[in-house]
């Protein structure tokens, strides 16, 4: 049965489904978001939890180019903490815990409140391709939808199934319906799928949980938001708790291993490296006697608290032996079973990187679908599908993020360049300019390409430019600013730090390691005039300047290689010198430029000359 087309169809509404959806409708494109279930939208289906780790600069990028996920995280959040605040800013990451409750509410609502975007519950069942181009969504209701492009943000729910023990089940996470056809639609796209595996702990019951014998974690509240529009920074108003596995709890693993699906065979799926189930985690590492688990509440309007760290897919009497051997938890309640769960994904490299597939034009894909893992990094891709998908209807240039630009570009790079045999996920170790890509910088890195792909509004872009015009105002006051010489030698003392008698400018003093924002403010209280993410991001450039200075010469020289292009109408047969490997590899990947091309595995530095040669011969005739 065809019905009203759209310009554009969003098939899934998990993170990358919501942010890919909400920038096609704010890019005035006529939306459809199909979703398997309305109740799952921006369903934290793992963890409650957003940002850490390289993921927080994930977050804060997704908001400085316009996306919704800081927003509706910053309104969610119950408790905040700045991961590495002890260690260098390149690494320190924001984690929140949500209220996965309303974090879903909150997203369901702006999306219903969106322009242009239509949502409906239903099972995408068949990409219909017409002369190589996607032309129609078909649903398992019997309907079918025209659209230009479409973009699929599947999740884990393509042909899931849970395991716990011998026990199986042909089901999405939490309950949910699984989505059945269009694994069967993609095979017959000409798509190469992989089997990939994730899993979620058990949910006990806060009550029933021994808190006077564990080490509270409180949350902090001098430190910046996910959004640079949040007004009002959210309360710590909950408190997570450390607790760990003993001896008794490796003994029970390592004794019914036999029992453990991963072991047995049930689990065919390739699973996480780093974020490994405990039995894995008891194999793996058996010289330690004991490892961390988080203790997190899911919601405050729900009893229900997280176990961070005890992921399994063993039975479930296994199951209440181990967490009854954990301190703290000797008499838990366990209101949800640990579960792991398997889904089909595509190989990555079967995309550009605008997430667009080599296959068929005008389809996208974006999330776990891509073989990441992740609310985070599923979101991220699912922002840049959406504005990419807009651009294609619009017949405008789309957006590539360089390695350089932001930790979404290193993503997306990895995924569509050298591919992925396990669930990705972000890392700061994986971006090489990562003192450059910091938590802190990210609205100054991207807002004006956010601006300039039409998702940053007037009001947003204003405060951006006042932010700019403080920092300019703040570093003119620091190079003139001494402070009164005796409060200043009084410092650098307590700091066991060499003081000039001619005295020092606040500039100066701020690049001794030990002296911080905070004690100038002391010193000079009339910089506290100034907003504290101002004197922060002043102060990181200040302590850095010279390694900053060195990685921006380390990003202009490769991006010489980046501003080469390639077209897409080359043979690399007929390129003389290049190995077979490299020929094979280079005709897979299709790289965009050099600097990509450089970054294939297989693909050898004397490949990349003879390409380089050919380029400056015949570029000008491909």
């Amino acid at each position: 049965m065809k019905i009203k087309g759209y310009d554009a169809i969003v098939i899934g509404s998990g993170h990358a489904g919501c942010e890919s959806a909400l920038a096609l409708a704010r890019k005035g494109i006529s939306t459809l978001l199909l979703t398997l279930n309305l109740d799952s939208i921006a369903f934290l289906a793992c963890n409650p939890s957003i940002g850490g780790t390289a993921k927080g600069q994930l977050v804060s990028e997704i908001d400085a180019l316009g996306g919704q996920m800081g927003i509706n995280a910053d309104k969610a959040t119950i408790q905040r903490r700045m991961l590495n605040s002890s260690k260098g800013a390149a690494v320190q990451s924001l984690r929140v815990q949500a209220d996965k409750i309303m974090y879903h509410t909150y997203m369901k609502e702006t999306l219903e409140n969106t322009p242009n975007l239509t949502i409906k519950q239903a099972e995408a069942s068949d990409i219909i391709v017409k002369s190589g181009t996607v032309k129609s969504i078909k649903t398992a209701q019997g309907e079918e939808y025209e659209c230009k492009v479409a973009v699929l943000c599947t999740g884990v729910y393509l042909k899931s199934r849970i395991i716990i023990g011998e026990f199986t089940k042909n089901e999405g996470p939490n309950g949910f319906s699984n989505a059945t056809y269009l694994t069967k639609s993609l095979l017959k796209n000409g798509f190469k799928l992989m089997r990939f595996k994730t899993g979620t702990p058990v949910r006990i019951h806060s009550d029933s949980i021994n808190y006077n014998i564990l080490e509270v974690q409180k949350g902090e509240d001098n430190i910046q938001t996910f959004s640079y529009t949040t007004k009002r920074a959210p309360k710590n108003v909950a408190d997570c708790y450390l607790t760990y596995t003993t001896p008794v709890t490796h003994k029970i693993i390592l004794d019914n291993l036999d029992k453990a699906p991963m072991y047995s065979g049930i689990i065919k799926g390739e699973g996480p490296r780093y974020c490994p189930s405990i039995e894995t985690k008891v194999v793996r590492f058996s010289d330690k006697e004991r490892h961390q688990l988080f203790l997190e509440p899911e919601s405050m309007s729900t009893k229900e608290v997280y176990v961070q760290g005890l992921s399994t897919s063993m039975p479930v009497d296994i199951q209440k032996q181990m967490v009854h051997s954990v301190i703290g938890l000797e008499n838990a309640h366990i209101m949800r079973d640990a579960y792991a769960i398997e889904y089909d994904c595509i190989d990555p490299t079967q995309l550009y990187p605008t997430l667009e597939s080599k296959k068929v034009k005008g389809l996208y894909f974006a999330g776990q679908i891509n073989g990441t893992s992740g609310y985070e990094e599923a979101a991220a891709q699912g922002l840049i599908a959406g504005i990419n998908a807009a651009q294609h209807v619009l017949n405008a240039e789309q957006l590539v993020l360089k390695r350089s630009d932001a930790y979404i570009g290193v993503l997306i790079d990895d995924l569509v360049t050298k591919g992925t045999n396990e669930p990705y996920r972000m890392m700061t170790s994986r971006a090489e300019h990562r003192l450059h890509l910091r938590q802190d910088n990210a609205d100054l890195r991207l807002t004006e390409i956010g601006k300039k792909y039409g998702l940053i509004d007037k009001n947003r872009y204003n405060l951006y430019q006042k932010k700019l015009k403080q920092i300019d105002l703040l570093y003119s006051m620091i190079d003139d600013k001494y402070g009164t010489k005796s409060k200043m030698a009084e410092l650098f003392k307590s700091k066991n730090e060499s003081f000039s008698t001619n005295g020092l400018t606040v500039r100066e003093a701020l690049k001794r390691s030990s002296i911080t924002i905070d004690d100038i403010l002391e010193i000079v209280p009339e910089l506290s005039t100034f907003p504290y993410d101002v004197l922060k991001e002043v102060e990181i450039q200040v302590k850095y300047e010279g390694y900053l200075a060195r990685q921006q010469k380390q990003i202009e020289q490769a991006q010489r290689n980046e501003n080469t292009l390639i077209p897409k109408s080359i043979d690399y047969n007929k390129i003389k010198g290049l190995r077979i490997e490299a020929r094979q590899k280079l005709d897979t990947i299709k790289p965009m430029n050099l600097g990509q091309a450089s970054r294939i595995s297989g693909v050898s530095p004397a490949d990349i000359a003879v390409l380089t040669v050919y380029l400056k011969l015949n570029g000008k005739n491909l």
